[in-house]
């Protein structure tokens, strides 16, 4: 696991604010808000980024039967702040097997969901059709939230998209057949609003596709 910052598009080297730029630079993307090494899951990272963020922390909870939180990320500088986050769970799939979400809320144009997603484009508007009903709907602190199935990413992986609380929300689910999980209506809560429950957050082995979505 590296331990410096990178691109939340493309997960290459960034540098870092100096002489010729007050912004952190990637040589493909320009100018972007660091991804931060991923966190191994635990109580005290879930708190580091819920303390540093300026979005919301999302994660079904409570989780689903077997479900375990696995690991968080946060994209954004100490100067800016969090401009997205990422939490990866992962538990018994709907249709056997093992299931794994990643819940990305970002501001416009970050692009770290578009990563999970495996899309180009740095939001999902273009890969969304909006003018039908949503594909799925969940309950995003307390709001009844539409998600749209996301196209064009790779065909292992689902992925939905809406916005909640003026922030794109997007969900990734491997492996496809396991994004059923998204027709249950989960409920999702901000966890910089949870308080105390967060303690109680069951914690398993760190998904190494918070690191890198494409590995097998």
């Amino acid at each position: 696991m590296r331990g410096e910052p990178s691109c939340p598009k493309c997960g290459g080297r960034v540098r870092a604010p100096g002489l010729f730029a007050d912004s952190w630079q990637c040589d493909l993307h320009g100018t972007v808000h660091p991804l931060q090494p991923v966190l191994p899951p635990s109580v005290e990272a879930l708190g580091v980024v819920v303390h540093r963020t300026q979005v919301p922390v999302w994660m079904p909870w409570p989780l689903p039967v077997g479900w375990l939180f696995t690991g968080v990320a946060c994209a954004g500088d100490d100067r800016s702040g969090g401009r997205a986050t990422a939490v990866a769970c992962s538990g018994p799939g709907p249709l056997g097997g093992i299931g794994e979400l990643i819940l990305v809320a970002e501001e416009l144009g970050v692009g770290l969901g578009a990563r999970y997603a495996g899309l180009d484009a740095p939001d999902p508007g273009p890969y969304m059709d909006v003018e039908k009903p949503p594909q799925a709907k969940v309950l995003a602190a307390g709001r009844p939230t539409p998600l749209w199935h996301v196209s064009g990413g790779p065909v292992d992986r689902a992925v939905f998209a809406g916005e909640a609380l003026g922030m794109w929300l997007w969900a990734v689910v491997w492996p496809e057949r396991s994004g059923l999980l998204m027709y249950e209506e989960l409920v999702l809560t901000d966890l910089r609003d949870a308080g105390a429950e967060i303690e109680l957050v069951p914690c398993g082995a760190l998904s190494p596709r918070l690191i890198e979505p494409t590995v097998p």
